[in-house]
């Protein structure tokens, strides 16, 4: 990504992870996943807003004999640029998940309080396996420690935008992921 393509807003920001890598390790991603689901049919659950295009590019990718479903849910815990450490469903899943392969899908997992909390909520409807997969991890701001059985890449303690994660609801197109400089 050429510095054109990051926003010029007077907030300076540097490409973190480029959308070449993203997309190399979104394919291995699915191929990994392809091969440890083969056979189950798995459901995956984006957590909206923010795993939308990792999920569709991994779809994409995975192998059509899966026969993968995907549904949503959305689970806030931030306000602004911070974790309010007490998450909130804004929307639930359509889908019965009990007995259900299910591979939870998340862009970035940071402190840990949503996605234990997911994991808590989802567990207690009994789906035959439930496992994650992150984008990105930022392992130094964990509080609550979660499982993440497929992880795109561990990050710096930085604000990222781009490739589905924004800052007020802006630049979640950006290809690449950049982080904010403060």
């Amino acid at each position: 990504m050429s510095a054109e393509r990051i926003p010029q807003d007077g907030i300076n920001r540097e490409i973190l992870i480029m959308e070449e890598d993203i997309a190399k390790r979104v394919q291995e991603l699915a191929d990994q996943i392809s091969v440890d689901y083969k056979g189950a049919y798995p459901l995956f659950v984006g957590i909206l807003k923010g795993s939308f295009i990792f999920l569709g590019d991994l779809v994409r990718k995975l192998d059509p004999d899966l026969q993968a479903e995907v549904d949503f849910m959305a689970v806030s815990s931030y306000d602004g640029t911070r974790s309010s450490r007490q998450p909130k469903i804004g929307k639930d899943l359509n889908t019965d998940i009990k007995d259900r392969h299910v591979i939870v899908v998340e862009d970035i997992v940071d402190t840990g309080y949503s996605f234990d909390t997911l994991l808590r909520i989802l567990a207690a409807r009994n789906p035959a396996s439930l496992k994650t997969c992150a984008l990105v991890s930022k392992p130094a701001r964990r509080e609550v420690d979660v499982p993440i059985d497929y992880l795109g890449f561990t990050i710096p303690d930085n604000w990222v935008e781009g490739y589905g994660m924004d800052t007020d609801e802006k630049n979640r197109g950006l290809p690449d992921i950049v982080f904010r400089k403060t």
